[in-house]
């Protein structure tokens, strides 16, 4: 036997390793980092599409390919093309029939001219008063069965898409099984309203007149589906065209259906059709600015696509509350860019599900939200960039693989306690293990194992005091003061385990962020700079841990322009108020009193902000940093690294 090998070509590579979800939440970090939320950032990634999936096309590309194809039907002809036919067969059909009348000198003749001549103007009645005409001229006669045909073709395959070829040669048999398909569908809508109809209704339905709806419905679902959304493609057309063209279209469609049969069947249909699918746009106009007349089949269909684009769209641009990728109706998807495009969006899907499956994203209360797992990821992100622009071998601090460690080792061990972050000492536990076991395969329990005992490092209470005010976005420096954040926690929980770490932000009043927070924190747009309340806070958690070493950091980008009353709300005004001033100037005494230095990052060259720090300093013997957005991360680490050096 022999083989053959080539590159396998039928969908995605069954052998590809999976796609590593670490790249996608790497680049929603960047953004998180940069200032964005949670749900902005995955929004983002997916309309940028997959890092490092160059044939796979992100939401932005897909809408890219629906807008063109908005262009492309909306530039493809005219909507009045059955009316102009209808008319030109019209005026063939008089003419011929004037031709024949012409040379006969008869009163009859002239009579008939004369009636000819009285045809009103517009083409649905003139065609109603032929219809009992009796030609003279065989290709006159012949021509307005040309008429009729075209009408009654058009119009059914407006309401059924592919019935213009099946009803190409009048057939009074075809036309008669039209009428019955008509009739045993409106009757299996009627049992379904009633709670009736089965699958295998449907499947017998669909074995005697499946021919007639290319589709190919699986179900009595899709099929209302699929002719409500052409019932109201044409309901459209007609709103599309001028009053005088909507009125002549109108009469054609009604006359056409009643000298069908058809006219009660039709009505039934539509009246159903429109009470189970009330949501699909009925009435609304479009507009095409093509050149080229289309039929009414053609011109139905081209506005059916055109609101399945833009249902489409609307769903690829992800802009509204609560948007996710299962919004997007995978089936509009196929029918307007391909099978290819469903794959694209399908991998867009699993991006999503893997990051919420693997445990990096979670919704609450429709809200999208960092888990802690990746929070603590893009806190070591955060680190390594800060650490990236120390220079190096100037400060010696680098990034520490060993966290956990609380000290120097001592050389003892001890039992394991839940809680204990010191080192486990594998060969006590090991050991431990083989003598339980009495010599025989070693399995270890929770009493085998022991922690290497080490020296107890001094602990520190560390106060970030962050600036959440509005002017902070206004200034750019808001993603900086965020990045800071999450950079100091990420070090001082892996670096400095024993020590205890509050972030507080302030703007009119202040508050505790909890780490999971962090990631999803965005600026208050509100006025007002409470530091006042923010060290009212931090002193509280200072008092809590009375034996560490107090560290208080604070970032903001304006003087204090708002205090704490004593009933509990903010007062705000702005230039400040001296007692705004003084009663925070009163939190930094007491700071002082806690033996606590007080280090001020500024963010803009305010005056203003330049005495009041300067008065801070004073107070508390702290340094006053004035440091560009860029920079901020390097210099809160690196005061920080230097206070616990210095201790």
């Amino acid at each position: 036997m022999s083989y053959r090998y080539g590159e396998y070509r039928d969908g995605p590579d069954p052998l590809a390793p999976p796609y590593d979800v670490r790249s996608a939440l790497d680049q929603m970090g960047d953004a998180v980092l940069s200032g964005s939320n949670p749900g902005h950032a995955l929004r983002d990634l997916l309309k940028q599409g997959l890092p490092g999936a160059r044939d796979r096309r992100g939401l932005d590309d897909l809408l890219r390919e629906v807008r063109r194809r908005r262009r492309e039907l909306r530039e493809r002809g005219r909507l009045d093309g059955t009316l102009e036919r209808a008319r030109a067969l019209l005026d063939k059909a008089i003419g011929q029939e004037r031709s024949e009348l012409f040379p006969d000198p008869s009163d009859d003749a002239r009579l008939r001219e004369s009636e000819l001549d009285g045809l009103p103007d517009d083409t649905a009645s003139a065609i109603q008063e032929l219809s009992t005409y009796q030609w003279r001229s065989a290709a006159a006669r012949q021509t307005f069965e040309e008429l009729r045909d075209l009408l009654r073709r058009e119009v059914l395959d407006s309401q059924f898409r592919g019935m213009r070829e099946a009803l190409a040669n009048p057939d009074p048999a075809a036309m008669e099984r039209v009428r019955e398909m008509m009739s045993e569908l409106n009757d299996m809508l009627d049992r379904d309203a009633r709670g009736e109809h089965t699958q295998d209704d449907f499947e017998s339905f669909m074995s005697k007149y499946g021919d007639m709806f290319p589709e190919s419905p699986r179900n009595l679902e899709e099929l209302v589906d699929t002719l409500a959304r052409r019932a109201a493609a044409t309901q459209r057309l007609l709103a599309s065209l001028t009053p005088r063209q909507r009125e002549e279209l109108n009469a054609l469609i009604n006359q056409t259906l009643e000298q069908a049969g058809m006219g009660e069947q039709m009505r039934r249909l539509g009246e159903s059709l429109y009470s189970r699918r009330p949501d699909l746009a009925w009435n609304t106009p479009e507009r095409l600015t093509g050149d080229d007349p289309m039929g009414m089949g053609d011109a139905v269909t081209a506005l059916d696509e055109l609101a399945d684009l833009t249902q489409l769209e609307a769903a690829l641009r992800q802009d509204y509350p609560g948007a996710r990728l299962d919004d997007i109706d995978e089936g509009a998807i196929r029918r307007a860019l391909g099978r290819a495009a469903v794959d694209d969006l399908e991998a867009l899907r699993q991006i999503e599900r893997e990051l919420e499956q693997q445990g990096y994203l979670r919704r609450q209360r429709g809200k999208l939200e960092l888990t802690p797992k990746a929070v603590r990821r893009l806190g070591e992100t955060a680190l390594r960039r800060v650490f990236a622009s120390l220079e190096s071998g100037r400060r010696g601090d680098h990034d520490q693989v060993d966290a956990g460690a609380a000290g120097e080792l001592t050389g003892s061990s001890r039992p394991w306690r839940f809680g204990d972050e010191q080192p486990i000492d594998v060969v006590r536990t090991v050991v431990n293990g083989v003598r339980r076991g009495g010599g025989g395969a070693v399995t270890l329990s929770v009493d085998d194992f022991e922690v290497a005992e080490t020296e107890r490092r001094t602990a520190a209470a560390v106060c970030l005091l962050v600036d959440l005010s509005y002017s902070m976005a206004l200034r750019g420096t808001w993603a900086a003061a965020k990045q800071t954040a999450m950079a100091l926690q990420a070090l001082v929980s892996s670096k400095f385990p024993q020590d205890s770490v509050q972030i507080i932000g302030f703007s009119n009043y202040a508050r505790v962020l909890q780490p999971d927070e962090l990631a999803g924190l965005e600026w208050d747009m509100v006025q007002g700079t409470n530091l006042h309340h923010a060290l009212l806070i931090a002193g509280r958690h200072l008092d809590r841990h009375p034996d560490f070493e107090p560290v208080v950091l604070v970032v903001t980008d304006g003087e204090p322009t708002a205090h704490l009353r004593r009933n509990g709300s903010a007062a705000f005004e702005w230039p400040p108020t001296q007692e705004t001033l003084e009663l925070t100037l009163a939190e930094v005494d007491k700071m002082t009193r806690r033996r606590a230095t007080l280090n001020v990052f500024m963010l803009a060259e305010d005056e203003r902000l330049k005495e009041f720090v300067n008065e801070v300093a004073r107070r508390n013997g702290g340094r006053v940093f004035s440091s560009s957005a860029d920079r901020l991360g390097e210099y809160v680490v690196s005061d920080f690294l230097r206070t616990r050096r210095a201790r």
